[in-house]
């Protein structure tokens, strides 16, 4: 009986423990209460997890009250929340969250109100948002202090980040760190980067000689612990069209234009009859394509157990040319691996590996006689065939030797690029005791590309393009690079107010690499298909090679120390020593300290607890960093200049002397200073940034300062040497403000602006003259633009101008313009008496432009309505000027239709010149053909609808989200070339416009789907 009793009494307690067991249903939103999808859900001291679904829903079963869940999500506050009953809701930390996100610092991370430095920030969010074909470009209008200018266009085309101004003559490209290893932000795929850090200040002087034009660390994206496989798939197509067009003169507007002007002249009428000819042929119609493909496809698979987390993905991005059809596309295939784990409670790991393979071709473009120029000077009068078909041959009487059928050019035009890299780190982490641990990661490069162009033999009669002797030049380059960064890192919490943290560390860093070219001539058959050197019979002498190698190297180290007492009163101190090969034994080790410091006003008591500022912190910071952007071994002479010698009373080829070595050539220095303030208001909804900034770059590195002729420097191949022998200095004014509110449970809407005011002064020029002339302007003129002290960088140095002679006793009493090429005659440009001498000649050029914006700004929108989102990004420039140097000088190409408003007579107009055959100095370089370049861009805007869940969830998906978009949308600006945004790239002569390839206008449809 006593057993029964006992059994019955088991089987009671084991019911009424199983009674206690709960199924739990929950719920997790945002801080805006919307559903929060992929948070990761974990019982507390247990193996079982999981992940909410597309509406922030999870369910575990087998529960106990009391049971802890434990609730964490990227970018949101870890939370611990006790099961009491069937049904939780759990809503994470939004706003407030911000100050304690973890952003990556180089060598380490720091909680966001703990940083002492200027730093940019870019999350993935904004990067799907604009739905960039390059991760620059998602820094444009997004961040504070960095300006981004394309050089072009064209697909596949460089893009140029400037963070806080121009500060040298050489290269002013930020440096970016991706994953701990230096890579190439222009080849991975913008959906594989989670966020995008950008030091500004001195606290880039963790990364020594390569920190002076700022850093741009990368986050890559990793799959998240104890959640199951999730299959992400993002696409889009869309169509693209140019995004203006030039207003140049029709037929018949071109026809009466140019009479006048030969009658001016004093010349035939060229067209006695003007009737019938219409519009005539529009040659921007001809070149431009309309609907014009882009497609992109994106697949990524991500997920993790307890202790291994990984993510693999692939991308495809087809990009088709405005201009030139299939002769000028962009196509990038990428794939990538990460993976990251636990080998023990000590030992961690974490791999990322990306291959990257693109092909491009191209045409000419930005310059005299590229496609677009002859697009823009040809008269609407020529038709592009001619009655046979054929392309039609441009004259060469009135239209000039460089001016041919665009459309020919296209399809004579052949080239391929093929590149191929692969890139990726492993690192390890192992912690030798509770504080400290060692990291050790190895970073590499490793690229090969194939170039090919085809010059057919052709003529457009008898025009400087036409090619007499067919050819074709093949290049192959390898260019590698490792990295090896080992460091150690203590924290520690001294009683319960002292936290510090320090990292010391060593960097080694090779970069190597070889190219080899050749061209060979008389290609069979004159046909692109056969066209490679292997086919090529002519003889030896006919051959062209040429053939580099480089082999650079550094050696580093480098310590970080960084101290809060109780999170209000922060310290950082960096100290970083570099070793560099590009630098001769007297100056090959630098060294770049750097200290920032800030104070949390917020957290002193006698600030008290205020309503309408949350938060509150002043920062500083100041320090030197580096730049060694030079030509390797300038402190060396090489023999790689050109000599002819006799020997036995023949000319013998062989070597001289190159560039004059300088063994004293040292680092570019940069002093960095910062001051700024970081605020919360109105219950955190709106979030300030302030900086004041003076960055003072040093020891330029100038080459070809002036020596003595009799060194030699006038043989092919020599040069004077570089010299450390300039100074300049950008100063400014940064403001960010943000903010975020949540009108309902339906309605939520975030705002944020940007601005920056840049003033930029070269301080000195070390050389004989104290400036350097770079560019070009016209055929034959001087040089457009000046590097010179006192005035900014690449300001424009020409002729300024007063309007326009009205009659011949106002060019009387003017002082002679002879020396510019001719005399003055009413309707031409009265140019100003700089210099008061009673003449008007070189000596009275002057400042009439700059092309560094005086203010950029960015303003961001975005709004979420139940299941609808909208975005739209813009970005301005203000202050910024461009040279027009897009217009043929001669007497019968076509003009843009401005020419129109000319001087006819007296009174008519005081501002364009009058057209004429005859000589005038109109052409030579003025403000008359500079112009204000200021703009507003709405570079995206885009709008998306989310299916609701519980429709898509029955097929397994857990978002599904259709979306239209326009990127580059429309341009606000008076200025009258193609792009006032682009640049050429060269930090001098980067505000001359050549006709850049203008920018297309996108209109995108896109898919994401998640499984």
């Amino acid at each position: 009986m006593r057993p029964k009793l006992l059994l019955m009494a088991l089987l009671l307690f084991t019911s009424f423990a199983f009674s206690q067991a709960l199924d739990v249903n929950g719920t997790v939103l945002d801080g805006s209460g919307m559903a929060l999808p992929g948070v990761n859900v974990k019982v507390k001291n247990s193996s079982q997890s999981t992940t909410t679904d597309f509406d922030g829903s999870f369910k575990l079963s087998g529960l106990s009250k009391g049971t802890v869940i434990v609730l964490s999500y990227i970018g949101f506050r870890t939370q611990e929340v006790s099961v009491s009953g069937n049904k939780i809701t759990v809503k994470m930390s939004d706003d407030a969250k911000s100050l304690e996100e973890v952003v990556v610092i180089g060598y380490g991370t720091q909680k966001k109100r703990d940083l002492t430095g200027s730093v940019g920030l870019v999350d993935s969010k904004t990067i799907e948002a604009l739905k960039p074909v390059k991760v620059e470009q998602a820094l444009q209008g997004t961040v504070s202090g960095v300006n981004v200018t394309s050089q072009s266009g064209a697909p596949g085309a460089g893009l140029d980040i400037r963070i806080r101004g121009i500060a040298t003559n050489g290269e002013n490209k930020p440096a970016a760190i991706i994953d701990g290893y230096i890579g190439d932000l222009s080849l991975l795929n913008p959906n594989d980067v989670e966020t995008i850090t950008v030091l500004k200040d001195s606290q880039a002087a963790i990364y020594g000689t390569i920190g002076a034009n700022g850093i741009i660390l990368i986050t890559t994206k990793m799959g998240k612990r104890n959640t199951k496989a999730k299959l992400a798939y993002n696409t889009y197509t869309g169509f693209q069209e140019t995004s203006k067009k030039l207003h140049t003169l029709d037929a018949t507007e071109y026809v009466l234009l140019l009479n006048e002007s030969y009658a001016n002249g004093g010349k035939p009428l060229p067209y006695p009859n003007v009737t019938g000819l219409g519009k005539g042929t529009d040659w921007q119609d001809e070149v431009f394509g309309k609907g014009v493909p882009i497609i992109s496809h994106d697949l990524t698979i991500s997920g993790g157990s307890e202790k291994i987390n990984y993510s693999v993905s692939g991308s495809h991005l087809d990009q088709e040319g405005i201009v030139g059809a299939d002769k000028s596309g962009f196509l990038r295939n990428t794939a990538r691996v990460a993976v990251g784990g636990d080998v023990t409670d000590k030992l961690k790991f974490k791999t990322n590996v990306i291959y990257t393979h693109f092909t491009r071709k191209t045409l000419n473009e930005n310059g005299l006689g590229s496609v677009l120029f002859n697009a823009l000077n040809i008269p609407a009068t020529i038709k592009p065939y001619d009655a046979d078909g054929n392309f039609t041959v441009i004259p060469l009487n009135g239209l000039g030797n460089e001016i041919i059928n665009p459309l020919a050019q296209i399809a004579n035009t052949y080239n391929d690029y093929n590149y191929k890299k692969i890139n990726g780190s492993f690192g390890i982490d192992y912690k030798i005791f509770k504080d400290f641990v060692i990291t050790s990661t190895i970073g590499f490069n490793t690229s090969n590309s194939e170039s090919k162009t085809f010059g057919k033999e052709i003529s457009y009669g008898g025009k400087v393009f036409d090619v007499k002797q067919s050819s074709v030049t093949q290049g192959a380059v390898n260019d590698n690079d490792y990295s090896f960064d080992l460091y150690g890192t203590y924290t520690k919490k001294i009683g319960e107010s002292h936290n510090v943290a320090g990292v010391i560390g060593t960097t080694i860093y090779k970069t190597w690499g070889n190219g080899l070219f050749a061209t060979g001539y008389d290609v069979p058959y004159n046909s692109w298909e056969f066209a490679d050197l292997k086919l090529i019979s002519t003889i030896s002498k006919v051959l062209n090679n040429s053939s580099y190698n480089y082999d650079v190297r550094r050696l580093s180290y480098f310590g970080r120390l960084q101290y809060d007492f109780k999170g209000k009163y922060l310290l950082s101190a960096i100290i970083r020593r570099d070793a560099s090969s590009r630098f001769g034994p007297a100056n090959k080790v630098a060294y770049f300290p750097s200290v920032t410091g800030g104070w949390v006003v917020s957290d002193e008591k006698f600030f008290g607890e205020q309503k309408m500022i949350n938060f509150l912190k002043f920062r500083a910071s100041y320090g030197n960093l580096g730049n060694d952007q030079i030509g390797d071994f300038t402190y060396l002479g090489q023999l790689t200049g050109e000599a002819t010698y006799v020997f036995n009373d023949e000319l013998v080829s062989g070597r001289a002397e190159g560039i004059l070595p300088n063994p004293n050539v040292k680092w570019e220095t940069a002093k960095k200073f910062d001051v700024g303030v970081d605020m919360k208001l109105l219950d955190n909804k709106v979030s300030l940034v302030a900086d004041y900034f003076i960055d003072t770059r040093k020891d330029l590195l100038i080459p070809g300062i002036a020596v003595t002729g009799t060194s030699g420097i006038g043989a092919p191949g020599a040069g004077a040497p570089t010299i450390n022998a300039g100074t300049v200095r950008n100063s400014g004014f940064e403001f960010a403000v943000d903010y975020k509110e949540k009108f309902s449970d339906t309605f939520s809407m975030s705002v944020g602006y940007n601005v920056t005011f840049l003033k930029n002064e070269v301080l000195e020029v070390n050389n004989a003259t104290h400036y350097i002339e770079r560019g070009s302007f016209s055929v034959g003129q001087l040089a457009p633009t000046r590097m010179e002290e006192g005035k900014p960088i690449g300001y424009f140095y020409g002729y300024k101008t007063d309007g326009i002679f009205q009659n011949q006793a106002e060019v009387d009493a003017h002082p002679s313009q002879l020396a510019l090429g001719a005399n003055a005659a009413p309707g031409d440009l009265r140019f100003v008496d700089v210099n008061e001498d009673g003449v008007i000649d070189s000596k009275d050029r002057t400042n009439i432009g700059d092309q560094i914006p005086t203010a950029t700004m960015g303003f961001n929108l975005q709004l979420n309505y139940k299941n609808l989102d909208f975005a739209v990004y813009t970005y301005a420039s203000l202050g910024n000027d461009l040279i027009r140097n897009y217009e043929r000088n001669l007497s019968d190409v076509n003009h843009l239709d401005y020419v129109l408003d000319r001087w006819t007579g007296e009174g008519t107009s005081n501002s364009t010149p009058r057209v004429t055959t005859g000589a005038t100095s109109n052409s030579v370089f003025s403000d008359y053909y500079v112009d204000d370049a200021s703009y507003l861009r709405i570079q995206n805007v885009q709008l998306g609808y989310t299916l609701d869940p519980k429709i898509v969830q029955k097929a397994g998906i857990t978002k599904l989200r259709l979306y239209v978009g326009a990127n580059n949308l429309y341009t606000f600006t008076k200025y009258k070339g193609f792009d006032p945004g682009a640049s050429t790239g060269d930090p001098i002569a980067g505000g001359i416009d050549y006709g850049f390839y203008p920018i297309p206008r996108t209109y995108l449809l896109g898919l994401n789907l998640n499984f």
